[in-house]
């Protein structure tokens, strides 16, 4: 008997698989307003027959997911999302050059239209991946922070019109980054809130933050998935993201 997912899954496994997703423990980078992780262990094999172990962490630590409510009233909660919607075929907009170069940039419309000028219109019902390759500072504390003299983080982000750009125009499902925020840390400051990020989940839709290892990756072809714990009614939670590419 011919059992197709099963050969489909085999094909698969001869691909390169890519682990997007940030080890975590108690003293990775973090959001400047959430505490650190707090572990402790209740058994062990050699006392107890048993390992268990005790985690306490927030929901948005390490490489995790954003559900809808985690910005937006009335929203979605992470185990509302339909399973179909955390697999999705994989765009990956290399700006790591011009992060290199300028620590606080921010991808424009201008940019991404210049972009599809050299590789194509970007296609909806697709994941869109920001490479800045910040997640090589991982896990330098301070390194990640980017701080100023005065205490200002410096991290790149995605500019309000080129979220507006992706969803709206060109029907992209997600966005994911490398960074703790959707939103370059000047445009929060100059702002005072998180405006792209507020937009983004404003769309019923995820994002994914903190990814690793896009530069692993090809610009079209892959496959992102975003796997995560069920808690009910959460915002969010760490999240096994990888990709399978061709």
């Amino acid at each position: 008997m011919a059992y197709p997912l099963w050969d489909q899954l085999a094909q698969l496994k001869n691909a390169d698989w890519i682990d997007l997703t940030h080890t975590f423990d108690e003293s990775i980078p973090r959001f400047s307003d959430f505490e650190k992780a707090k572990v402790s262990t209740l058994f062990t094999v050699k006392e107890h027959g048993f390992y268990v172990q005790s985690w306490n962490i927030v929901t948005q630590y390490g490489t995790h997911i954003d559900a809808p409510i985690h910005f937006v009233e009335n929203q979605r909660y992470l185990d509302q999302l339909d399973l179909k919607e955390l697999v999705l075929p994989l765009i990956v907009l290399d700006f790591s050059d011009e992060v290199k170069e300028n620590a606080d940039f921010i991808v424009t419309r201008d940019h991404l239209i210049a972009w599809e000028k050299e590789h194509g219109t970007i296609e909806p019902d697709t994941f869109v991946a920001l490479r800045t390759d910040w997640s090589k500072r991982w896990p330098d504390v301070e390194a990640f922070e980017n701080k100023d003299a005065e205490g200002n983080q410096h991290l790149p982000g995605w500019g309000l019109d080129a979220l507006q750009f992706l969803i709206e125009e060109r029907g992209v499902k997600s966005v994911g980054h490398e960074t703790f925020d959707t939103d370059a840390s000047v445009d929060v400051a100059k702002n005072g809130d998180i405006v792209g990020e507020r937009y983004v989940l404003g769309q019923d839709t995820y994002q994914v933050e903190l990814l690793t290892n896009l530069d692993q990756l090809p610009t079209r072809g892959a496959i992102i998935y975003a796997i995560s714990p069920k808690p009910k009614d959460a915002p969010g939670f760490p999240v096994r993201a990888f990709a399978i590419k061709p």
